[in-house]
């Protein structure tokens, strides 16, 4: 498995307390990759999960995983579509995303909290739809969760 965008590691531990043989979780923030090495230590599985500092735009893994997982990740993305299709092509099986819903009071206020921090993109399910159809992916499923929508896809080939 492929953690992108792993913060703390949440979701590589949990994956890995799963059933996962191998996860790699990669950021850009050197203090979260340390937050996740602890507690994958503490889970009792650090020797599944391995957690380096790359920019997946940038950087070329030479290989394929089974599943890829971009939670909390396309919230700042600027170009949607390049992650997908990157993702998509370094997935064997399925890819997980997370996308954050436009609209209402809540979306409003944390695109007002983070005006000044950082680019903050929201989406709707059409746009959603959209994107993955653009891209050429297979068998997308689209299950709205609260303020966010959870999109499973494989890749065409």
């Amino acid at each position: 498995v492929l953690d992108i965008g792993c913060g703390p590691g949440h979701y590589s531990v949990a994956l890995a307390k799963l059933g996962a043989a191998e996860v790699l979780g990669i950021d850009f923030a050197d203090g979260m990759l340390e937050v996740a090495k602890t507690r994958a230590a503490n889970e009792g599985v650090a020797g599944k999960c391995r957690f380096e500092k790359h920019d997946f735009a940038e950087y070329n893994f030479g290989r394929k995983f089974d599943y890829t997982v971009l939670m909390g990740f396309m919230d700042y993305i600027a170009d949607p579509a390049a992650v997908i299709r990157k993702a998509l092509a370094i997935t064997a099986v399925r890819a997980c995303f997370s996308f954050p819903l436009g609209g209402g009071i809540l979306a409003w206020q944390r695109q007002l909290r983070y005006k000044s921090r950082c680019d903050l993109f929201m989406y709707s399910e059409e746009q959603v739809q959209k994107l993955f159809a653009d891209c050429g992916a297979k068998n997308v499923h689209l299950e709205r969760i609260d303020r966010d929508l959870f999109v499973t896809a494989e890749p065409a080939n």
